[in-house]
């Protein structure tokens, strides 16, 4: 069973999402948060699978939110997912750097949702789709100037050439495609970058991608 906390200041928002959840056999509800603060206590409480984040809130916003969530040891395993509109996208890359799995739109399709869930439960990030790339080069464009450090320094050549892909937002399989490799290998490839790096899912991985220069916003191989 996939846990779910639901953070938004609009209650009747709170409510589709329940409805929608609870409907389905492997997910659940385990909490309700009108704000950041109130989620960072319920996230403690419940060890939810995977958080669905505002960030417009009172008090604590979502992203400070995600960030005090995401720096607790004993949430490690807690995932967040971001919810924005068009008007909040600006944010969305700091969410990422704080320590977000990905984001969706407020206004997507039920299924789509559901499916995120299951997707950032089982490890994964929501960076494939289109929009989530030309989103993301946008973000980056506005993020601080390159890190100089040696952070990538403990990357292989085929490593770095895997996160720089990885930040352009391709999923496993169209790595392989790219570099003529099984899925399997671009999966391990992937994996080995994560735990030399710190990297909580891909989706750190694609901010390490756009801090540190090895990808700039508008590139394409």
């Amino acid at each position: 069973m996939i846990r779910v906390l639901l953070v938004d200041d609009q209650a009747l928002l709170r409510a589709g999402f329940r409805a929608l959840i609870d409907a389905e056999d492997d997910l659940e509800v385990v909490g309700e948060a009108g704000d950041g603060r109130e989620a960072i206590d319920l996230a403690r409480r419940t060890r939810p699978d995977v958080v669905l984040m505002d960030i417009r809130m009172p008090n604590v916003d979502g992203l400070e939110a995600t960030r005090l969530i995401s720096a607790e040891p004993q949430l490690a395993d807690v995932r967040v997912i971001i919810l924005t509109t068009f008007e909040l996208d600006e944010y969305v890359f700091d969410a990422l750097r704080n320590g977000a799995s990905g984001f969706l739109l407020k206004d997507t399709e039920p299924l789509e949702l559901l499916a995120a869930i299951r997707v950032v439960a089982g490890g994964e990030a929501l960076m494939s789709p289109s929009i989530t790339r030309r989103l993301i080069a946008e973000f980056a464009s506005r993020s601080r100037p390159a890190a100089t450090t040696g952070v990538l320094d403990v990357l292989t050549e085929r490593e770095r050439e895997v996160v720089a892909l990885v930040g352009e937002g391709l999923t496993n399989a169209e790595i392989a495609e790219r570099l003529v490799v099984s899925p399997a290998t671009a999966k391990t490839h992937v994996s080995r970058a994560m735990t030399k790096l710190h990297a909580r899912d891909r989706a750190q991985l694609v901010v390490l991608a756009y801090e540190t220069g090895l990808v700039r916003p508008g590139w394409t191989n």
